[in-house]
């Protein structure tokens, strides 16, 4: 126990020793943001006015929109057995998401935007931004893609007059396209450069990597056009990653077309003219077999109608010899006879043909649309079916191939469905190979009979048969092509696509962005939440005492009083300004010391703190004061031995002290130095010793301060600071109530634990907190006498006088 150190029962034990639960005031934390509304208003006003602007010179966007009917495939005659079977071999088609790929494919867009020739943008300067123009192009830029060209940058034009312009460089970011690579380009290795400034109008304008010529429309002079060029790969890769393709619902087989552009008839072109395009590939899908039909129709007939020429001359050739015009009777029926199986061999032979032509088809994995059986005059319903069903499948495996790759699941389980028809196709094709070839045996059976009927005929008469015979079986087989080559013609020529336009692209008349309300409220909500949080992340990173209840919560003895600001430049307002707020919070703390000390005559006070600058000799010389007010004999003792600042204020020398009394012979009572205030004297700290510890460490210290009790009814020790020396410890028993000083703005938030372990660890018993320089708000109903004072302050009504500082010298205090 310290020396003199007064029994804790006579004492108390600190009644204020308890844990204090941390909690959240939220009319605190309410009015801590309140302190900084003029920031938070601005803030919103700013975002609301930043909104209003970006809603003000935004472009707007509109979306196009159009919608397409998707015929649902229904299975044919043997397909859906397949489909039906447990076996897995020919599974239903999502023919919804096939055709929302194809739609969205690659080279579909490209056809598009090949066929709108829209690898030139034109644009035209506004006050804040550009806007791209599509319609009444005041100029005309025609393009030789088929030589490198710069694309991505921009050029500015301004027109001269009607025949000439002026040709600069807007934006110099260029990429090089090669028609030879067109889906790789790279950038200039020199800057780009114009041989010259000024063009004609039709004038080819060259350069490296460059060649195009502008036309006039409409331009007049003085007006500014600026156009770029972009290749087709390019555009084509933005309008389908733009296009967004849809089920308008779950159920429905109705795909919804949409796309978000800033020029509407822009949008409408392209998506009317891809929705032509997708119709027109599927109706070319659909005439590939008729075409292949008919190619292999007129390869049959190059070679029968030779046959059949050289038949005929040959037949007119011996009747005009012989004189021989008609058959007998009994010739005529057999050579009827003999006609009928020829043309029935005739028909099979072509049926035989087509069959190995299939055969091949198939054997070979050809991509391409196959000849319909149903032309060439096979009537097996189940072959018919499987023909069709192939080739949809492999039309489909193709446009999803060139869409996706071959790891993905739609490709994967098509090319399944297409081995799998592949393989039952290839099962009937070859059961009517050989069904065929019996029957043209059968028919040559049948042929050779009636052959022999004719060996009995007159030779005039048998080897007119023959010619005749010959002629009739190549003019039956080039009427049976010819009749075939005709309904292949007719099914061409009356095939539809399946699907089909409901509604064609249309621009809404609303933009869709910027959407203004939105934009304002977020625009007010940033304006709210920046300042907010940046108020929070700054309280948080803030590692100085600020909040008085913060201070309350972190030590763990009572926040006795809080001391405000000195708005004046003497450092003794209780003496010089005794109406002021500053001088009440003194006249509170000597109110509250009745209650912590009470029954006391004489009343020894020390004050200290965690370091220099918070404070402590201010409120020790004003707390002094306050009691010499009230008649008092008080006696103010300077135990900062290393750092003296008393002397300043009351405009003494510090010639001699307590540094004096303790290392001599000199008694305290000469050391004594009067004020000028009645009834308040004071020790200075004396000359700075070498060994200030050691000093006050002396019994001599305690005689002195044992003499000085007995003669002043307070007494006060303003002491070093107990986070900097090691003595301000050993001064805590000669005190019968002890003040730890902490600074609003000042102090560290880590120094609340010097005093806690004062408490805790060292033992000391009354001592109590302060909060010096009380001057920024954080909370309601705080004020300068929070928890146990009544808030006074520079909006009370009246009841003290503040000296205000001149605003530069506030400003200087505040940094």
């Amino acid at each position: 126990m310290y020396p003199n150190t007064p029994n804790p029962s006579n004492s108390g034990q600190n009644p204020f020793m308890i844990q204090k639960e941390d909690e959240i005031d939220l009319k605190v934390l309410l009015f801590n943001y309140l302190q900084y509304w003029v920031l938070i208003l601005a803030c919103m006003f700013i975002g609301v006015l930043g909104a209003f602007l970006f809603n003000r010179y935004a472009t707007n966007i509109f979306k196009v929109e159009s919608s397409i009917l998707v015929v649902d495939d229904k299975p044919s005659l043997g397909t859906d057995l397949f489909e039906s079977s447990g076996l897995g071999m020919l599974q239903g088609k999502s023919n919804i998401e096939n055709e929302i790929g194809i739609i969205k494919s690659f080279s579909l867009a490209e056809e598009a935007v090949t066929e709108l020739n829209l690898n030139v943008q034109y644009y035209k300067e506004g006050f804040v931004s550009t806007s791209q123009i599509y319609e009444k192009l005041p100029i005309h830029v025609t393009v030789d893609w088929n030589q490198s060209q710069l694309v991505g940058g921009k050029f500015r034009l301004e027109v001269l007059n009607e025949d000439s312009f002026e040709l600069s460089i807007e934006n110099d970011e260029f990429r090089i396209f090669n028609p030879k690579d067109p889906y790789y380009k790279i950038l200039p290795e020199d800057e780009t450069t114009l041989s010259k400034s000024v063009y004609s109008f039709g004038e080819e304008i060259q350069g490296e990597n460059f060649t195009f010529t502008i036309n006039q429309i409409a331009a007049l002079p003085g007006d500014i056009v600026l156009f770029n060029l972009v290749d087709t790969p390019s555009l084509a890769l933005k309008y389908r990653e733009e296009l967004a393709v849809a089920p308008i619902n779950k159920q429905a087989s109705i795909l919804s077309l949409s796309l978000e552009t800033p020029v509407r008839r822009l949008g409408e072109d392209y998506i009317n003219k891809l929705m032509e395009m997708y119709l027109a590939r599927e109706l070319d899908e659909k005439n590939r077999a008729s075409e292949n039909t008919v190619r292999f129709i007129n390869e049959q007939l190059s070679g029968i109608s030779d046959s059949l020429r050289f038949s005929e001359n040959k037949l007119q050739q011996y009747r005009t010899e012989n004189k021989v015009f008609n058959l007998s009777e009994e010739g005529s029926v057999v050579f009827e006879r003999l006609q009928e199986l020829e043309k029935e061999k005739g028909e099979a032979e072509i049926k035989l043909k087509y069959y190995k032509v299939l055969k091949d088809y198939l054997a070979s994995d050809q991509s391409g649309e196959m000849m319909a059986p149903s032309v060439m005059g096979v009537t097996d319903p189940l072959l018919n079916s499987l023909v069709q069903a192939y080739s949809e499948l492999q039309a489909d495996q193709v446009r999803l191939s060139a869409n996706f790759t071959d790891i993905n699941p739609s490709v994967r389980e098509n090319a399944t469905r297409v081995q799998n028809i592949k393989k039952q196709l290839q099962e009937n094709v070859s059961s009517a190979l050989g069904n065929t070839e019996n029957l043209i045996t059968d028919l040559n059976g049948q042929i050779r009979m009636l052959e022999v009927d004719i060996n009995s005929l007159p030779e005039t008469e048998r080897n007119l048969i023959g010619i005749q015979r010959q002629f009739t079986i190549n003019e039956n087989i080039y009427v049976y092509l010819l009749q075939k080559k005709a309904e292949a013609e007719i099914t061409k020529a009356a095939n539809m696509p399946k699907n089909s336009i409901l509604d064609f692209a249309k621009s809404g008349q609303l933009p869709v962005a910027p959407k203004r309300s939105l934009n304002l409220l977020i625009g007010l909500i940033l304006g709210l939440i920046l300042p907010i949080g940046f108020i929070t992340i700054k309280d948080f990173l803030n590692t100085k005492i600020e909040d008085p209840k913060e201070l309350e919560n972190q030590i763990k003895v009572p926040l006795i009083g809080m001391i405000g600001r000195n708005n004046s430049e003497d450092n003794i307002p209780v003496m010089n300004n005794p109406r002021s707020s500053v001088t009440e919070s003194f006249r509170s703390l000597r109110a509250d010391m009745s209650y912590l000390s009470p029954h006391r005559d004489n009343l020894t006070i020390l004050f200290t703190s965690s370091i220099s600058g918070e404070g402590k000799t201010f409120v020790s010389i004003n707390v002094a004061s306050v009691y010499a007010l009230m008649g008092k004999k008080t006696l103010l003792i300077g135990l900062d031995l290393r750092k003296p600042k008393i002397a300043e204020d009351f405009g003494l020398v510090n010639d001699k002290g307590m540094s004096t009394c303790l290392s001599s012979d000199i008694s305290w009572r000469d050391v004594v130095k009067p004020t000028g205030h009645k009834d308040m004297d004071v020790i200075l700290s004396g000359p700075i010793p070498p060994n200030p510890a050691e000093l006050l460490l002396q019994d001599k210290f305690g005689e002195i301060i044992k003499e000085i009790k007995a003669e002043y009814d307070v007494v006060i020790f303003d002491c070093p600071p107990v986070g900097l020396v090691s003595e301000t410890k050993e001064l805590f028993g000669f005190a019968d109530i002890s003040f730890f000083v902490f600074r609003q703005g000042y102090s560290m938030k880590g120094n609340s634990q010097i005093l806690n372990n004062l408490v805790e660890k060292g033992g000391v018993s009354k001592i109590y907190g302060i909060l010096n320089d009380v001057h920024i708000d954080k909370g309601y109903g705080y004020g300068y006498g929070y928890g146990y004072g009544y808030g006074y302050g520079n909006n009370s009504y009246g009841y003290h006088e503040e000296v205000q500082l001149p605003w530069w010298k506030r400003a200087l205090r505040r940094k």
